[in-house]
C-alpha cells in the first residue's frame, strides 16, 4: 500500500470488511530479551504486510497497513500487533496493538473508482509503534488467526530526523489550487475520481488563515495502490456532514493527471514523499493534523475536529 505513483502496487481482491472494532484483547508474545528470529520460531507462517506510511521519524508514529493472504485476498477484523526491531533483529520492541478501521462510506458517496475496482482497499490496521532513534529498522506484524499466532515476513523502513511535509503546529504553505471555476467546470482535468468530488470549491490561497480547511492530496483513478479512491470517498462523505465547518479540497497529484508530466507544483511545495496526504489546517493557518497513507472516516472526523479547536491532533 505504498503511494499512488509507486512502490508496490497489485494488491488482491478484498471483499467489504465486518463492521466493528477487533475482538477482545488477545495475548501477543513478548519481546523482552528475544531476537526477530527468536520471535518468529513461535509463530506459523502469517500473511503479507504492506504499510502505506513512509515518513518515519523518531518517536510514536502513526502506521497504517493492510494484511494479505496466499491468495492475495485482503484479511480484516483480527487481533493484529506490530513488532520493531534493529536491522540485525536485535532489540525486538512490542507488541504495539493495532486497532481495525474499515474504510467504507454510504452509497451515495461510494464512487464508481471504488466500486469499479475488485481490488480497491477496504479496510486497514493502525499501530502506534515506537523508534528509538534515526536508522533502518524491520517490522512485522503478527496476527491471530484461527485461534493460532502467525507473523509475517519483515519489512524494513527508514526512520529519518526530519520529513519535508509540514508537521502539526508548523504554518501551511499557501498555494494556489484549482478551483471548478479556474477550469470553466471541466472538473475532469483537475480531479481523476469518477464522478469528481465536490471538493473543489475553495483556492487554498483563499481561504487559509481565515477558516479550517481540510487538504488532501490524491490520485483516485491513478492510484495502484488502491488507497486514494477509498480515502477521497470518506472525506467527500464527512463533507457531507461537516461541510459548513471547514473548506474541502482535494488536490491531485500529477500535472494534466498524467504521471508522465510530473508531479503538480503543490505537490513540490508541500514535499510529499507519497500518496494520499490529508493535512487538517486550523483557522489560523497552521496545521493541525497530518495523515500519510490510508485513513478512516473516523480518523479523518478527528482531525476536522481538532482543526476547528486550532489544538494539535495525535499524526
Amino acid at each position: 500500500m505504498a503511494g499512488c505513483g509507486g512502490g508496490k502496487g497489485g494488491h488482491g481482491a478484498a471483499g467489504p470488511p465486518p463492521n466493528g472494532p477487533v475482538g477482545p484483547p488477545q495475548q501477543f508474545p513478548s519481546a523482552a530479551g528475544k531476537t526477530l528470529e527468536e520471535l518468529q520460531r513461535g509463530l506459523g507462517p502469517g500473511p503479507r504486510l504492506a504499510s502505506s506510511v513512509s515518513a518515519l521519524e523518531p518517536g510514536s508514529n502513526r502506521i497504517a497497513f493492510a494484511l494479505f493472504d496466499r491468495t492475495r485476498r485482503q484479511i480484516g477484523d483480527t487481533p493484529a500487533a506490530l513488532y520493531v526491531a534493529d536491522t540485525d533483529g536485535r532489540n525486538v520492541r512490542g507488541p504495539f496493538r493495532a486497532r481495525y478501521e474499515a474504510l467504507t462510506v454510504s452509497q451515495r458517496y461510494r464512487s464508481a473508482t471504488v466500486a469499479d475496482d475488485p481490488d480497491s482497499a477496504h479496510s486497514i490496521y493502525v499501530s502506534d509503534a515506537r523508534f528509538p532513534a534515526v536508522g533502518k529498522y524491520k517490522i512485522v506484524g503478527v496476527v491471530r488467526l484461527d485461534q493460532r499466532l502467525v507473523g509475517s515476513a519483515p519489512v524494513t523502513v527508514t526512520v529519518r530526523p526530519r520529513w519535508r511535509p509540514p508537521d502539526v503546529g508548523e504554518p501551511a504553505p499557501r498555494v494556489h489550487t484549482p478551483t471548478t471555476a479556474s477550469v470553466a467546470g471541466r472538473l475532469q482535468l483537475i480531479d481523476t475520481r469518477s464522478p469528481p468530488d465536490s471538493m473543489h470549491s475553495d483556492d487554498l490561497a483563499d481561504v487559509l488563515g481565515r477558516r479550517p480547511v481540510m487538504l488532501l492530496f490524491a490520485c483516485p483513478g491513478l492510484c495502484r495502490s488502491r488507497i486514494c479512491g477509498p480515502v477521497a470517498d470518506e472525506l467527500a462523505e464527512l463533507k457531507g456532514e461537516h461541510g459548513r465547518d471547514a473548506a474541502f479540497i482535494h488536490m491531485e497529484i500529477y500535472r494534466d493527471n498524467d504521471p508522465r508530466h510530473g508531479e503538480r507544483d503543490q505537490v513540490h511545495a508541500y514535499g510529499l514523499p507519497s500518496e494520499p496526504w490529508l493535512f487538517a489546517i486550523d483557522r489560523h493557518g497552521r496545521v493541525a493534523a497530518r495523515i500519510e497513507g490510508a485513513f478512516s472516516k473516523r480518523e479523518a472526523a478527528d482531525a476536522l475536529n481538532a482543526a476547528i479547536r486550532g489544538a494539535p491532533a495525535r499524526r
